[in-house]
């Protein structure tokens, strides 16, 4: 399909229906790649339906494809994230979602973000050829399908001063949660039977390790157990446990043994 023949525009309350129609045709069209909904069908369409409505927090901008009067395709924004972008599945491959991801990056000139399963290899193909780059992983535990997925993120012209700013970013939210984790190696002190250094475990800091670098592989577990070997050995000194710290123990069998 040509895609200048594509008329874009912004969707109104009258494309809620075919809307949801597409969404639940194209996840389901994706399985296995992406997991199946957790809501039934009669829920997404009622969820799609309040995004049309006065006070829809958060306020949703839609877009969509049509070919005629065919409802191809639709890009859903949230403030710089992109929440949802799908085809008709008999389409795919025919440059609509390119199509779609370019509007959204037109829309969106500062940067965009969004999310994917990290199962879904085809979409992930499709953003990083369109120059978006892996942010971050997790093990799925904040979304609702609970599968491991990947932050993207597309920068338009990376300045120093905006890279700067999102790392101050990520460092903010690392504070955080060094602050939370030492807190619980002072709450690990209070049950264990040998607390302080001499109580660490090394089989459990290897697999924290193990753990950690399927979720940050480009870090590695060996450089991922350094880091945190550093991280224990910190957590314990600020909470006073720190001092009998056994002498001569090989980092590299150090990562966390609370």
């Amino acid at each position: 399909m040509p895609t200048d023949a594509l008329l874009m525009r912004p969707a109104t309350a009258a494309d809620a229906g075919p809307l949801a129609e597409l969404y639940l045709l194209a996840r389901e069209a994706a399985f296995p790649a992406m997991p199946r909904p957790v809501h039934d069908d009669d829920s997404v369409r009622a969820w799609v339906h309040r995004w049309f409505e006065p006070h829809a927090t958060p306020v949703p901008e839609a877009w969509v494809a049509e070919a005629g009067e065919r409802l191809v395709g639709f890009v859903m924004l949230e403030d710089d994230w992109v929440h949802s972008l799908y085809v008709d599945p008999e389409l795919v491959g025919q440059g609509i979602g390119s199509a779609l991801l370019d509007l959204a990056k037109g829309l969106r000139r500062g940067g965009l973000g969004l999310w994917v399963f990290e199962s879904n290899e085809p979409a992930r193909r499709f953003y990083t050829r369109h120059g978006f780059v892996d942010v971050r992983r997790t093990d799925g535990s904040d979304n609702e399908e609970r599968e491991p997925d990947v932050e993207m993120r597309w920068e338009p012209r990376p300045t120093l001063a905006g890279l700067r700013g999102r790392i101050d970013e990520v460092d903010d939210k690392l504070a955080g949660l060094l602050a939370a984790r030492a807190r619980l190696t002072a709450l690990s002190q209070q049950v264990k039977e040998v607390p302080g250094a001499q109580g660490r475990d090394p089989g459990r800091e290897r697999e924290i390790a193990r753990r950690m670098a399927r979720l940050a592989p480009e870090l590695g577990e060996a450089r991922l157990a350094r880091i945190m070997d550093v991280v224990i050995t910190e957590s314990l000194e600020a909470t006073g446990h720190g001092a009998d710290r056994a002498s001569g123990t090989d980092g590299a069998d150090r990562a966390d043994r609370e």
